[in-house]
């Protein structure tokens, strides 16, 4: 997913704008089914008539919808807007429900079930695939209330340092349209948008804090969880296509040395570029955010024109690189990923 709360946008003259509408992508409830388990071929419904354990599938041919969303004013609830792949504008969203499932891989995936116009909808808050199954673990009938400015694809948090192009080191909440950040592949780029998000840390929007050193990171480096980092083999290793990795920070999570923090708030912030890009982040190789038409269909009309010169298409391509889920990891060893100094630091004190 990929939505952002606040861009700032350099055009000659042109003021700061605040974004009235936010887009996100949802399926049909009926599309998420029960494939083995007491309501086999049963979709997903409301928390009275799911139960937990049941694994569930999305349907290979069902399609995502678009949900364009008005945000909620005080003592209101969010409606639908123009645009919207269902219902009519003006309709009232409700949240039923919040789903929480476990991959076969062992990631957790939160979902909400909205009310939209009298159909439900499953709002993913965690990438799902028809590939991959899901086991309900936990059934939240009285979900504490999500704003639209959760439906974000964050990055960075506040206080995280970015390459510039002269090598100096600058705080992401510092930066703006303009400036030029250091690439892995394509040197100066200047940065074209700057998102940021205040949201509570839990759940799928917990931070996760990869420790100085883990990494070869200058500096704790604290990320989303679907955030990648770019890592880099030296030696290929057996079953991957190459020697670059992009690995999700939460597949990096062992609760020993990469982990969550629950609780609190956190400042996200988020770059794009003309292209997708290797960044510096704490002085480690980290993605930028791709762009796509949800990005787009966010931005005021009046510059909404000028982001589909820049980005043609609206659908930038993911960097070179294989994805490596969290099984590899597994397989490979944590020694495999982690520099060698920080390993035998941790293991010097667990020996204490």
């Amino acid at each position: 997913m990929t939505f952002l709360t606040e861009f700032r946008f350099r055009m000659p003259d042109a003021p700061r704008q605040t974004l009235p509408h936010h887009t996100a992508q949802v399926f049909v409830a009926d599309d998420l089914y029960v494939a083995i388990g007491v309501n086999s071929g049963d979709g997903l419904d409301l928390p009275d008539s799911v139960v937990a354990g049941d694994i569930y599938k999305l349907d290979p041919v069902g399609q995502a919808l678009r949900l364009v969303l008005i945000p909620a004013r005080p003592g209101q609830l969010p409606a639908i807007a123009e645009g919207s792949s269902l219902g009519r504008p003006g309709d009232p969203i409700r949240t039923a429900a919040r789903y929480t499932f476990m991959s076969s891989e062992g990631d957790r995936v939160e979902l909400l079930l909205l009310d939209v116009a009298g159909s439900l909808c499953a709002l993913p808050l965690s990438p799902i695939s028809s590939r991959d199954d899901y086991t309900l673990l936990q059934i939240d009938t009285d979900p504490q209330e999500v704003t639209l400015a959760d439906l974000i694809c964050v990055s960075f948090a506040r206080g995280t340092t970015i390459t510039l192009a002269t090598g100096a080191q600058m705080p992401i909440e510092r930066l703006a349209p303009g400036d030029r950040i250091l690439t892995r592949d394509h040197g100066a780029q200047p940065l074209r948008l700057l998102g940021r998000a205040t949201l509570r840390a839990q759940g799928a929007f917990a931070p996760v804090v990869i420790p100085a050193g883990t990494l070869g990171n200058t500096g704790d480096l604290i990320v989303s969880q679907h955030h990648r980092m770019f890592l880099y083999q030296r030696q290929r290793c057996t079953g991957l296509a190459t020697s670059e990795l992009l690995v999700q920070a939460r597949h990096l999570v062992d609760d020993e040395t990469v982990y969550l923090r629950d609780g609190g708030m956190v400042d996200w912030f988020s770059l794009i570029f003309d292209r997708h890009e290797i960044i510096y982040a704490e002085g480690i190789p980290a993605e930028s955010l791709m762009v796509n038409d949800a990005t787009v269909s966010r931005l005021p009309a009046q510059i909404a024109a000028d982001v589909k010169t820049r980005f043609p298409g609206l659908a930038q391509v993911q960097h070179f690189g294989t994805e490596a889920g969290r099984h590899f990891l597994q397989e490979i060893g944590p020694d495999a990923l982690y520099q060698p100094s920080r390993r035998q630091k941790l293991q010097g004190k667990a020996g204490r």
